[in-house]
């Protein structure tokens, strides 16, 4: 098999596991999203640790402590990630995946516009019509609310934020994940230790599946992430963009038909305009791309001189 096919194979692996969490965070109930976030950090770190481990990786902490500024950088990150995480999981337990689900939908035009206001980048025509057109859903979509989907733009800021720190930081997916929820483990750790003092904590209390299944949180954290790093490291950025759709499309494909979540017509309509936005944004960039590669293999003429 070669690199390409390889490369989506595991990105279809991580978007699947991605478009199907919802099922897995119903499961972990009566858990409350905070108990169920601190248990995925914790958890996440036990098993990232141990894969580091078992790949006689574990050195790259000591080069990782000489650099403060790249530190600062971590924990601006997990503090983005473990809104991110909470968000999504109080929204799914509060019968709200269809609006987490617009929430990843959105999410590529929110990189678009952190693009324009953090780094100074100059977007095409195309581009400006997609976060017009996107702009407008958002409207229809705070109508039909009766409030703005305050859900929805959370996560997809704070995915945006936390993509857009980890290009800057430039770590492998193992490594970053396993520093950032080393940062928020000593919280998680605290807050799951009040909840036993308290008798509030669901962990052992309710079945040894339930148990087993927030155990389990890490590697249903690490495993697409990893996948994913998999993909992005074979697959040319045309090729991603067009599998990052798969999971909110599977997310709202949950809420709709697993979980019977309203659809009224202006939510429908609403959703429409964001997908016009995102194939206008998606058209754009395969063009673009195209044009790029078309440019670098178009060979430069060379002037005869005496």
């Amino acid at each position: 098999m070669n690199a390409v096919r390889l490369g989506y194979l595991y990105g279809f692996g991580a978007y699947l596991l991605w478009g199907f969490f919802p099922i897995y965070l119903k499961l972990l109930r009566p858990a409350g999203p905070v108990e169920i976030l601190a248990h995925r950090i914790v958890w996440s770190v036990v098993f990232v640790a141990l894969l580091l481990a078992a790949m006689r990786n574990i050195g790259f902490l000591r080069a990782l402590a000489r650099r403060p500024r790249t530190l600062a950088a971590i924990v601006v990150a997990a503090a983005l990630i473990a809104v991110n995480w909470g968000t999504y999981i109080y929204g799914v337990n509060s019968d709200r995946v269809v609006e987490t689900a617009l929430g990843y939908f959105i999410n590529p035009l929110v990189v678009v516009l952190l693009g324009v206001f953090v780094l100074r980048e100059r977007l095409r025509p195309a581009q400006w019509a997609a976060l017009g057109v996107g702009a407008a859903a958002v409207v229809v979509l705070a109508v039909d609310y009766g409030r703005l989907p305050y859900l929805a733009l959370t996560l997809a800021f704070s995915f945006a934020g936390y993509g857009l720190v980890k290009k800057r930081l430039g770590l492998p997916a193992a490594e970053g994940l396993f520093v950032e929820s080393a940062v928020l483990a000593l919280p998680a750790l605290a807050y799951l230790g009040w909840l036993a003092r308290s008798g509030e904590s669901t962990f052992g209390h309710v079945s040894l599946g339930h148990t087993l299944l927030l155990v389990l949180a890490g590697a249903a954290t690490a495993i697409p992430l990893l996948l994913f790093a998999g993909a992005a490291n074979r697959l040319p950025l045309s090729g991603l963009g067009m599998l990052q759709y798969l999971a909110p499309i599977l997310q709202l494909g949950c809420g709709v038909l697993i979980f019977h979540e309203p659809m009224p017509p202006a939510r429908l309509a609403g959703f429409a305009l964001v997908w016009v936005a995102l194939i206008v944004f998606t058209v754009d960039a395969v063009r673009h791309t195209r044009r790029a590669r078309a440019a670098a293999r178009t060979p430069i003429p060379v002037t005869a001189t005496r």
